[in-house]
């Protein structure tokens, strides 16, 4: 099963350092039941699009928990063996948990498929989403405008050998 995993950049080296994205359970993002249900599409690359979105969404609310961490949202696609990720079914249709599933065990960074960074000119709306997130999040129409903001830069594609250049630890 592919999982996207949300990270921030200091997350991501730290991962590089110890070779595990984290040890289970952590929550990820995947095409699950309820994001088919509310996607409305039988394209599979459209719905994994969805699931990165929604990484994207959970590594921009790690950026606000993380005032130090680079504005750069950082999402690292991995596939896990079946059965090692699994959707909580007593969250059901909740929108803010539509495509979040839960990892039970350790992954190792080498599994990783790719890795999703935001470029150095979403800055600026990164850096606006993250501080306007809580706001957003209590129904504040002109914040989730800001948030929506970063969500129109595309995360670029990284391959994994690319990731100690990513985190400053390439030569």
């Amino acid at each position: 099963m592919r999982v996207y995993v949300p990270l921030t950049l200091p997350a991501l080296a730290e991962a590089y350092k110890t070779g595990a994205l984290g040890t289970g359970p952590f929550v990820a993002y995947a095409v699950t039941p309820a994001l088919r249900e509310w996607y409305l599409s039988d394209d599979l690359e459209e719905l994994e699009y969805a699931a990165l979105s929604r990484a994207a969404l959970a590594s921009l609310r790690l950026l606000a928990a993380d005032p130090d961490a680079p504005r750069r949202r950082v999402v690292v696609a991995v596939d896990v063996p079946d059965g090692t990720a699994a959707a909580d079914p007593d969250r059901g249709l909740d929108p803010a948990a539509l495509g979040e599933v839960r990892v039970t065990a350790t992954v190792a960074l080498a599994r990783a498929a790719a890795v999703h960074v935001d470029s150095d000119d979403a800055d600026e709306d990164v850096t606006a989403a993250a501080g306007a997130l809580a706001a957003a999040d209590g129904g504040d129409d002109d914040a989730q405008f800001v948030v929506d903001g970063a969500e129109d830069h595309e995360l670029l594609w990284y391959a994994t050998q690319e990731i100690p250049n990513l985190v400053g630890l390439g030569g």
